[in-house]
């Protein structure tokens, strides 16, 4: 006799009649059956897919999210199950419940509903370089000969080669890719200006992606290099009107061989723009940086601020600047201890970037995490040494929250457009599954996005109003052709640094 029948259907052998054990068996799998059956009849409702509406961020035209978790970032609007009313481009309302029959209704049931991430720093010409670096950092260190590292081989050989049709299709390649992980807004360090041509190309790529984003006009080198001069032609040419997708903002590094960073920082004056550079205290920037104290403005922003003095902490703060995190890649690259405790306990409030993607993934769920765990460890730890009356407040989900979103906005002076569910504001919302496997129950809605969540639950992304991502899919590119653009940008550049693909190191 088989297996199954000993075990389960235990038939009698001489009558092959039923006995009680099979008839509970076959009650049990008729219950099962039945089960199984409206299992996949509610799940299908549950998911049942919307067709993509039409129109949707045009002007005069109203469109309403009915039904979300929302996550307004905004205290003044709050946060509970209800719905956004989109006309255009922009937020009209945000409610427990609108009454908007004119309107188109995108069903946000099981979805938390939230302003889109923002990316304060992030080298998307990099991208064909995706993991080429994962265990490099960021200097050469006489302990790792041989090993490649970031200034030597990313910057010094990689980065002199690129065409301009590299650099265009890396940014695009990159910006679809974060679109499509829920961040509507990046500030580009686009450190690869070694001509005009070169420039366009990056702002040409940026403009293909669709999404809200800060051109940062950065270094560059070469024969053909017109940089820092050309920032003139940029700005009139490409920014002429503040009130587009794309803005730009002045690259002002203080470690630049024969280039006084106070010449950069005035011709960001001159040009009305922010002025952005890294201070990266392992780099030996202190002593730079503290000599530049009297020149700090509000429209600076500092990425990495890791080993500054008191003194330059203190100037930032007094004078409004803004400090950007890339957390992961501080801990990773030896920029020194990413200094999240000290701009909290500055009573400043900083956004998160992303970095490099040659070492880290450039989705912002990632970076949500690594700042909450980074700083919820040392506080941890200080509170088990000294006592939890002397060590530094936990940081909880909703603070990391708004580094991620209102905070990046503030820095990159765009609150008055982005990051949070405003009336008023452009409708960059983002759209995350609760619903799936890895969130559902949904029993906390920031918790849930902030430790549990990752790209997959990006199921729909607006820009300005306009549907980027419609559940799950990005809409209206080729994704298959533009892999094999960025392949091929990716073979041409290793061919020429003289570099083999290091599939298996």
């Amino acid at each position: 006799m088989c297996e199954l029948c000993k075990g389960g259907l235990n038939l009698h052998p001489q009558t092959r009649k039923m006995t009680p054990s099979r008839r509970s068996f076959l009650r049990g799998a008729m219950a099962s059956a039945a089960g199984a059956a409206f299992l996949p009849a509610f799940m299908t409702r549950a998911a049942k897919a919307q067709a993509l509406p039409v129109g949707v961020g045009e002007a005069g035209r109203k469109t309403l999210i009915k039904g979300g978790y929302i996550l307004s970032q905004d205290a003044s609007v709050g946060d509970f199950i209800g719905d956004v009313l989109i006309e255009g481009s922009k937020i009209l309302q945000v409610a427990p419940q609108i009454d908007a029959p004119d309107a188109t209704v995108i069903e946000a049931a099981g979805r938390v509903v939230m302003p889109g991430f923002i990316d304060t720093h992030h080298h998307q010409f990099e991208t064909s370089l995706r993991s080429y670096l994962p265990n490099g950092i960021m200097f050469a260190d006489p302990t790792r000969e041989g090993e490649p590292n970031y200034l030597d081989d990313i910057l010094g050989k990689f980065s002199m080669v690129y065409r301009p049709q590299d650099v265009y299709i890396a940014q695009l390649f990159g910006g679809l890719s974060q679109l499509d992980a829920g961040v509507t807004t990046v500030l580009d360090v686009s450190q690869i200006h070694h001509s005009p041509e070169h420039s366009n190309a990056v702002i040409e790529g940026m403009r293909a992606v669709g999404r809200r984003g800060v051109f940062g006009y950065f270094e560059g080198y070469g024969d053909d290099l017109q940089y820092p001069q050309d920032a003139r032609r940029i700005r009139n040419e490409y920014f002429g009107s503040d009130d587009q997708l794309l803005t730009m903002l002045m690259g002002g590094e203080a470690y630049l061989p024969n280039v006084n960073p106070l010449d950069l920082w005035n011709m960001g004056k001159e040009l009305d723009l922010m002025v952005g550079l890294h201070v990266v205290g392992s780099l030996g920037m202190r002593e730079v940086m503290d000599n530049l104290i009297p020149h700090y403005t509000d429209k600076h922003l500092f990425i990495h601020m890791t080993g500054m003095s008191d003194a330059a902490w203190e100037r930032a703060r007094d004078v409004g600047a803004h400090i950007s995190l890339s957390v992961p890649i501080e801990m990773q690259m030896r920029h020194g201890q990413p200094p999240i405790q000290k701009a909290i306990d500055m009573g400043m409030a900083p956004s998160l970037s992303v970095d490099v993607e040659c070492t880290m993934t450039a989705d912002f769920f990632t970076q949500m995490r690594s700042a909450i765990t980074w700083q919820r460890a040392l506080a941890n730890q200080a509170a088990l040494e000294n006592g939890p009356e002397n060590a530094p407040a936990l940081l909880s989900v909703r603070e990391v929250l708004e580094f991620a979103t209102i905070n990046g906005a503030k820095g990159l002076r765009l609150d008055h457009k982005t990051g949070s569910l405003t009336p008023g504001k452009e409708a960059d919302i983002i759209l995350l599954d609760a619903t799936a496997l890895n969130v559902a129950p949904l029993n906390n809605a920031p918790g849930a996005v902030v430790t549990l969540m990752e790209r997959s639950n990006v199921e729909t992304v607006l820009v300005a109003g306009q549907i980027k991502k419609w559940q799950g899919a990005l809409i209206g590119q080729d994704i298959a052709a533009l892999r094999d653009q960025i392949i091929a940008s990716r073979d041409y550049l290793f061919e020429a640094a003289g570099v083999e693909v290091p599939l298996f190191d």
